[in-house]
């Protein structure tokens, strides 16, 4: 798989003829499939919000290069824990999504897999972001959710979801 820095690929995605974007599209498509070959990807998405995306480009208001900081920390994080993490970004609306890449032939999640998961999720928090830009927080972020929702938000963002979902048949098992 090439390695492709996050910023350029972004910036990337306009230019080029349409033949061009059509190749970077359908290799896109095919990351997912590709590593589902190397075991059960756990499919995880961090943000950073538009609102502090500089209007020409990719350098953040508050400054520095946040998705390029994010997608290094998270390769340096995965190789600190030993455990298989692959980004997959859409960056222009600031969402990164670490896959994690675990042993189908394991009945749970290794320590090591749970520790890095929460070492992004607190560096999505510490550069200003959020633990979900588009997938909601499922099993793997249940236990960070409150902490970055605070506790009143996080009681009132579950009472909504009792008031609409009385029965808990809309995405069972998920945590909102």
């Amino acid at each position: 798989m090439a390695r492709v820095p996050v910023c350029r690929a972004a910036r990337d995605d306009r230019r080029g003829d349409r033949r061009s974007r059509r190749g970077r599209v359908a290799a896109r498509r095919l990351a997912l499939p590709a590593l589902e070959r190397l075991g059960r990807p756990l499919i995880e998405d961090i943000a950073v919000p538009r609102s502090r995306l500089a209007a020409g480009g990719w350098r953040l208001a508050a400054g520095g290069w946040r998705l390029a900081e994010a997608a290094r920390s998270i390769r340096a994080i995965s190789e600190r824990h030993g455990v298989p993490i692959f980004t997959i970004a859409h960056a222009a609306d600031g969402n990164l999504h670490p896959i994690i890449v675990v042993d189908p032939a394991l009945d749970r999640l290794p320590e090591a897999n749970w520790e890095a998961a929460g070492e992004i999720f607190a560096l999505a928090l510490r550069l200003g972001g959020t633990l979900t830009g588009e997938h909601g927080v499922g099993v793997l972020k249940r236990q960070w959710v409150a902490e970055e929702l605070g506790s009143s938000a996080h009681v009132l963002q579950r009472r909504l979801k009792e008031a609409f979902d009385p029965l808990g048949i809309l995405n069972p098992g998920k945590s909102l």
